[in-house]
């Protein structure tokens, strides 16, 4: 173990936060195929998201399923925009809470006060986090090395109530593949798999898959 005192959280959020897998700037979208499994159900449609993220899914009548589809192409891509640490995080400090095996974990002060984050080998693998009033809770159990940064490809997601700190909403195991497309190095989600607990604890699994992926010129 470290000594606690020589451990700087800021320096090692910040180089964990640079470490993430981000689009270059001049990102002009994609488009393919997408098909949504759950049960017994298939659906499949055509989609374009554009470099203003705003997905439009085409083809699909259902229009829960196209929100769904929508939902998961907008939150991935929401997380590869760059943004400087300092445009981010200058107005907080990292507070050491503990160092172990899982890897240094550390609160929030300042702007985000109440936040905490956990790093390990130069990721961040756990995010408690205020988000529109709910906390979030992310642990992540793998990631890819894209050798330009690191992404989150199996993790679990649940929500809390900020005010009771229990869990309200079921916990969801996620788990992405990427597809490396166009010479610019992008990373581009291929299917994401989610497993949860129904209301009769029985395990559900919906699956988003795309295909036919290209990019947009």
């Amino acid at each position: 173990m470290d000594n606690l005192q020589e451990i700087n959280c800021k320096e090692i959020f910040k180089k964990a936060y640079e470490n993430r897998y981000t689009w270059k700037n001049d990102f002009n979208g994609y488009q393919g195929k997408c098909i949504f499994f759950t049960n017994d159900n298939l659906h499949k449609g055509d989609f374009v998201l554009g470099k203003d993220f705003k997905p439009n899914i085409q083809n699909i009548e259902d229009e829960k399923v196209v929100k769904s589809i929508a939902s998961q192409l907008f939150e991935v891509c929401i997380h590869r925009v760059k943004r400087e640490f300092e445009s981010v995080h200058s107005e907080n400090n990292f507070n050491l809470l503990k160092n172990s095996e899982s890897g240094i974990e550390m609160s929030v002060s300042g702007k985000n006060q109440g936040d905490k984050y956990r790093v390990k080998n130069n990721s961040i693998n756990m995010v408690y986090r205020k988000i529109h009033g709910t906390i979030i809770e992310i642990y992540v159990k793998e990631f890819l090395d894209t050798g330009t940064g690191s992404l989150s490809k199996k993790y679990s997601s649940q929500q809390i109530d900020p005010d009771t700190l229990e869990t309200n909403s079921q916990k969801l195991e996620y788990e992405d593949e990427f597809l490396n497309i166009g010479k610019d190095d992008y990373w581009i989600l291929k299917s994401r798999t989610i497993k949860y607990l129904n209301l009769n604890q029985q395990e559900e699994t919906q699956k988003f898959v795309f295909e036919d992926l290209c990019l947009l010129s």
